[in-house]
C-alpha cells in the first residue's frame, strides 16, 4: 500500500502553557475523511508505530498531528527537532487487550455499554490500560473501565 505520506517535519509548539507539540502535515493525496473532516492514520513516528490517530484539518489546507509526551520520550525529540512521518489510512477496527474482552464478556450490560462508546472513547480506555507499567495496575485499570462501562460512564478520571 502507498503511504499517505513519507516526509521529515519539523515539530512546532503551541503557545501557552500546556501547549500542545504537534506535526504539520501538508495536504494529502485524495482521501476518505471521516467526522469533523478529521482523517484515520497508522504509521510511524522516528520509527514509533502509531495507529488509529486522527489528523485534524487546520483550515489552510493542512492537517495537525498531535506528538504526545510518550511519543517525544520514546524517539527523544522535541519542538524544533524534525522527524521522519510515514502515515497510512487506517481503517482497521480498534484493538481491544485480550484481558480486557475477557472481563468485558463476564459482565454482559458492561459489554453492551461499551461497544456503544464511541471507537475514540474505546481508544481513551485501552490507551490507559496499556500505558499501565505493572501488571497489578493494568488490572486494576481493566476493572475501572468495566465498572464504568457497566454504570454507562464515560472515560474515568486517571
Amino acid at each position: 500500500m502507498q503511504p499517505l505520506l513519507n516526509a521529515t517535519i519539523l515539530l512546532k509548539k503551541m503557545a501557552g502553557k500546556g501547549g500542545w507539540t504537534y506535526a504539520e502535515i501538508p495536504l494529502l493525496p485524495k482521501h476518505t475523511k471521516g467526522a469533523f473532516g478529521w482523517t484515520k492514520v497508522k504509521g510511524a513516528i522516528d520509527g514509533y508505530e502509531i495507529n488509529c490517530y486522527h489528523l485534524m484539518s487546520m483550515g489552510n489546507k493542512k492537517y495537525f498531528l498531535p506528538i504526545n509526551a510518550k511519543i517525544r520520550k520514546a524517539i527523544n525529540k522535541h519542538e524544533g527537532d524534525y522527524v521522519t512521518i510515514v502515515l497510512m489510512p487506517d481503517n482497521d477496527a480498534l484493538v481491544l487487550p485480550n484481558e480486557l474482552v475477557l472481563c468485558l464478556q463476564d459482565e454482559p450490560i458492561a459489554h453492551t455499554n461499551f461497544m456503544r462508546y464511541t471507537q475514540s472513547q474505546q481508544k481513551e480506555f485501552v490507551n490507559w490500560i496499556n500505558d499501565a507499567k505493572r501488571i497489578e495496575t493494568k488490572s486494576s485499570r481493566i476493572a475501572k473501565t468495566v465498572s464504568a462501562a457497566f454504570n454507562n460512564l464515560k472515560f474515568i478520571d486517571k
